[in-house]
């Protein structure tokens, strides 16, 4: 049976600078709002009025305008990342413990940036690959049912086109995630041999496009040929985490189901688990961008 020491907590500093190398990696990080998500889980309100405003004449007669309420629950799951290391670890000096943790911090911090995004994009456990029954349904590629076919020879016309779809949806853009390929095929677009977006020229990552937020990431179209995603991050998506963020020294075991003991192999596990969650508040108000 696996003995685990006492579990420890990132320390305040090393939590926020662990969120805001997140915050630097992942694009729905980037482009949205990130809200505390208790452990429970929270209910997220989409609060609709239906009708527009009325013109009331002098002693004439109020009507009903309408509302509609819609709910959407954002349930955190838990991710985590281990790796083995040499016990000589629980020997060193304070100082060499806290440098390995930092560089484990900092590690930790790349794969969840990147974690975050291949499970609110693609539904898919980022370790296999595969699509998580965890995640379910709760990610871009199932929700979103507005998708423009990508031609490469107008590149521009797609971006054009989704905008219309969500502008005909009542929606509005605020931001888009790009693939390097998208980005690229931007980079090179010309018109009377003129390049149209100079910014993107040598894989560059300028922040915004024509005033739209924009981050450029290879996490957009690691599955099913997504280039790009856009529409309202501001207020349609949000994202959170559970400010606990713990790491655990293991000492004996096998934590890992590596087959070797840990005692055995005089290593120690270094384990650290993050609660994730993260809502599409209104699927309408995004469009993908599909290559074929």
């Amino acid at each position: 049976m696996t003995t685990l020491s006492k579990g420890n907590l990132f320390d305040p500093e090393l939590v926020s600078d662990l969120i805001n190398k997140v915050k630097g990696k992942s694009s729905l990080a980037v482009l949205s709002q990130q809200v505390p998500i208790p452990f429970n889980g929270q209910k997220e309100f989409t609060f609709t009025m239906d009708s527009e405003i009325d013109v009331v004449a002098e002693n004439g007669k109020k009507t009903h305008g309408g509302v509609s309420i819609e709910p959407l629950t954002i349930i955190p799951i838990k991710v985590e990342y281990g790796a083995r290391v040499s016990d000589e670890f629980l020997l060193a000096s304070d100082e060499e413990k806290i440098s390995i943790i930092k560089s484990f911090n900092d590690g930790y911090a790349k794969k969840l940036a990147k974690g975050l995004d291949l499970m609110a994009m693609h539904g898919v456990n980022p370790r296999s690959g595969l699509a998580s029954a965890v995640i379910g349904t709760n990610h871009f590629d199932n929700r979103v049912t507005q998708n423009v076919t990508y031609t490469s020879a107008t590149p521009d016309d797609n971006i054009e086109a989704a905008v219309a779809m969500i502008q005909a949806s009542g929606g509005v853009i605020s931001g888009m995630a790009m693939s390097p390929t998208f980005s690229a095929a931007l980079a090179a677009y010309k018109v009377n041999n003129v390049k149209q977006f100079p910014e993107l020229a040598w894989g560059a990552n300028p922040g915004s496009i024509n005033g739209i937020k924009n981050d450029i990431n290879a996490t957009v179209s690691a599955y099913n040929n997504d280039l790009v995603i856009l529409g309202d991050f501001a207020d349609s998506f949000k994202w959170g985490y559970a400010k606990q963020i713990p790491l655990e020294v293991i000492k004996y075991g096998d934590p890992d189901n590596s087959g070797q003991d840990l005692k055995g192999y005089n290593q120690v596990y270094l384990r650290s688990e993050t609660y994730l969650g993260w809502g599409i508040m209104d699927a309408e108000s995004f469009a993908i961008v599909k290559g074929v």
